[in-house]
């Protein structure tokens, strides 16, 4: 009887777990602790960054590097992590193309001719 308690509470704090996980993931992700220095190798590999804010559910205020399976946490501080931060955001929002769009001849001759027709009484 002992055996089969210990299963079904077993059982049951799996299920807590995956169900408590699923419902609040930003809980399990928070940093815990920050990294005020950061090696020079790191920033150019990082594959994404997420800003974890100190409000709700994580009390620190950071900045979660992930580089293949491993995250690292430092501070939104560090003069080098805010430029290259930036410097995502920019590339980011960036258009595919640096140039305008020309106007075709045919809708300058068509503009032209109408500001003519205007210009007469």
């Amino acid at each position: 009887m002992d055996v089969n308690l210990v299963t079904v509470l077993a059982l049951l704090t799996v299920a807590v777990s995956q169900t408590s996980e699923t419902l609040f993931p930003g809980a399990f992700n928070c940093c815990t602790k920050i990294s005020d220095e950061i090696p020079k190798g790191i920033l150019p590999r990082v594959e994404r960054f997420e800003i974890q804010k100190a409000d709700g559910l994580c009390h620190l205020e950071a900045v979660i590097l992930y580089i293949g399976d491993r995250k690292f946490c430092v501070s939104p501080q560090i003069r080098r992590v805010k430029k290259w931060m930036k410097k995502k955001h920019k590339i980011a929002g960036k258009k595919a193309h640096g140039r305008k769009q020309r106007r075709s001849k045919s809708n300058k001759k068509e503009r032209s001719s109408s500001n003519m027709m205007k210009q007469v009484p």
